[in-house]
């Protein structure tokens, strides 16, 4: 059977303690070998105070060795006891984080089921959302088709009045009323043109957007994978420092903001800074802008050491404490929170409340079950609390408000040229209603100065201007159609003077 090195030690100390105890007894037993020769005699004992006296020094000589050797053995001794003790830690340190990993996967497992559940519940707001979009765009194609006929019928009417219009006049006041009528549509054209893009641009919007929808429910369902990713890498990567802690929930936050669709810089500011009437200035992490000109802050600066001494610790009491330490904290941070009155900042229009994010899903579930009232505490002091799930919802409501709001703005265009276009068609039937008041004012003036040509029969001046060209030849004959118009005068008539003649 082979010793451990520590037992060997301790059996070769019993050794040679062994040895200089049998010295000493030998020294002793020579003492008084030396006592009883002196009695014997002086040369006798002279004799043997030189055998022993050699004795002596011999066993001295080894007695030295032997301490060397037991000094020796002592240092293997500690050496040994080191490398125990050491191992024996080594052996508590990796029970240790074998259970900090256990309470990982826990929180972990916990974390996602929670996303599962939230990803159940936005599947049926994207169904439901499907089923709006639907119906919008039916309603659209409806107004689209309505538009189209509008259109034609216009179309129509248009024509047909310029038919009549055409048909009523002459060559020259035909080329006339042309180029006014087209002067007079072309702008209408063009309103109906942008009218209907419009509308097809407002229609192909709907659709590209009720397309992206299953887009932005596979990109949630990876955000939740990350964030479960994440809620296990936490106490990994914290171990208590607030600065990366800071960094981290700054991460999360910004990684909701981007699968939010929101668009930085239009809906969403980052890092803003504010005066707050006191002389200093506040930054919020986030400011989402809302339609009608509000805004909502978010705060993203929780401490969660306390929440990684729960997911690192061994026993209940050990968690029971750092549950506690962590609820509180979080009402700490609720109260320092009210505190900052962001509604008073100059040039942020904010809503009544702020909301809280706890970057870890986990940390956020653990605080609200261990404290009902922690959430009612919050919504007390204006401020609601948000994981990364219930944010993302949340953004994605913005999200669509914004669509709406766009929608709105694109419906109210639309309705403004719609009545542009009404106007402007009021006014060209009034025009075209003038323009016929012309032309039959026009028609009129020239059947008056063609009678005026015609009247008087042989003496009118039709007659007498053609005369003319019997007197001295013409290069330029008259129209023929003037003369057919002059109507033969009366056989009674012919004996009549002329206007002004007696």
């Amino acid at each position: 059977m082979v010793l451990e090195p520590a037992v060997a030690s301790l059996v070769l100390v019993a050794f040679l303690a062994g040895l200089v105890l049998a010295a000493v007894v030998l020294w002793l037993l020579a003492r008084r070998w030396r006592q009883q020769a002196h009695a014997a005699g002086a040369a006798s004992r002279d004799a043997q105070v030189a055998t022993l006296n050699a004795q002596r020094e011999a066993d001295a000589q080894r007695i030295e060795e032997l301490a060397a050797r037991l000094q020796r053995s002592e240092r293997d001794v500690d050496a040994a006891t080191q490398r125990q003790r050491a191992a024996a830690e080594e052996a508590s340190a990796q029970r240790a984080q074998a259970e900090q990993l256990a309470g990982q996967l826990d929180a972990a497992q916990r974390a996602r089921e929670a996303a599962q559940s939230r990803l159940l519940e936005l599947t049926r707001e994207h169904a439901a959302l499907q089923a709006g979009a639907r119906e919008q765009a039916q309603a659209a194609a409806d107004k689209l088709a309505l538009l189209e006929q509008a259109e034609q019928r216009l179309r129509e009417s248009f024509q047909n009045l310029a038919n009549r219009i055409l048909d009523s006049s002459n060559e020259r006041f035909r080329e006339q009323s042309s180029q006014q009528l087209g002067g007079l549509l072309e702008p209408l054209k063009l309103q109906l043109k942008e009218f209907r893009e419009t509308v097809h641009a407002t229609h192909a919007s709907e659709q590209r957007e009720r397309g992206a929808l299953s887009q932005e429910i596979q990109a949630l369902r990876e955000l939740n994978q990350r964030i479960s990713q994440d809620a296990v890498n936490l106490t990994r990567a914290l171990k208590g420092d607030s600065q990366v802690q800071g960094a981290w929930g700054e991460l999360v936050l910004e990684r909701v903001l981007e699968a939010s669709g929101l668009q930085a810089g239009r809906e969403y500011d980052t890092q803003a800074s504010y005066a707050d009437g006191e002389g200093g200035r506040q930054r919020p992490d986030v400011i989402v802008h809302l339609p009608e000109g509000k805004d909502i802050v978010i705060d993203s600066k929780v401490s969660l050491v306390a929440w990684e001494r729960l997911v690192a610790a061994t026993d209940e009491d050990a968690r029971r404490i750092a549950l506690a330490d962590h609820v509180a904290s979080l009402r700490r941070h609720i109260d320092g929170l009210s505190a900052r009155n962001y509604r008073e900042l100059d040039g942020l229009r904010t809503l009544d409340f702020v909301l809280l994010f706890v970057p870890v899903e986990a940390a956020f579930i653990e605080a609200v079950r261990a404290d009902e009232r922690l959430y009612s505490h919050a919504l007390g002091k204006n401020i609601s609390l948000v994981s990364p799930s219930t944010l993302l919802a949340t953004l994605r409501t913005v999200a669509h408000l914004w669509r709406i709001e766009r929608r709105n703005l694109r419906a109210e265009e639309i309705a403004r040229r719609a009545a542009l276009l009404h106007d402007n068609f009021a006014l060209l039937v009034e025009e075209l209603g003038a323009i016929g008041s012309q032309l039959d004012k026009a028609q009129r003036a020239h059947a008056s100065a063609l009678r005026r040509l015609t009247e008087g029969g042989k003496g009118s001046v039709l007659l007498q201007v053609r005369s003319l060209a019997e007197i001295a030849p013409v290069r330029k004959e008259l129209r023929t159609d003037l003369l057919d118009a002059d109507d033969p005068a009366p056989p009674d008539a012919a004996a009549d003077p002329p206007d002004g003649q007696d």
